[in-house]
């Protein structure tokens, strides 16, 4: 069961769904924002509790610096669409580990 979609923000497309936006290009790629940018993700997801929680999460993984692995390019790094998916499901899948292990 997948709780979230990933996917490249194109200019001037609304969401209905709670969703987000990651940064895409620059050092800074993979920081959580709430308002568009041309260089971003956006992540929809079903619920906005969901949504808060990979906010942070995301927030979380920028700030250790998890994207930071993945960033390609020599002169403007990027991350790859699919690598800020892997970094955020590898997190979710340790995430709900913990979180079983802590419920028991």
């Amino acid at each position: 069961m997948q709780i979230f979609e990933i996917k490249t923000h194109q200019i001037g497309r609304t969401y209905t769904a709670p969703h987000f936006f990651i940064l895409s290009k620059g050092l800074n790629s993979g920081k959580p924002l709430d308002e568009p940018c041309p260089n971003c993700f956006v992540i929809t997801t079903t619920s906005k509790v969901k949504r808060e929680s990979l906010y942070y999460l995301c927030l979380s993984l920028k700030v250790w610096q998890f994207f930071a692995h993945y960033l390609k390019g020599s002169v403007i790094p990027f991350i790859g669409i699919s690598d800020a998916k892997k970094v955020i499901n590898t997190a979710l899948q340790n995430y709900e580990a913990q979180q079983w292990k802590n419920e028991s």
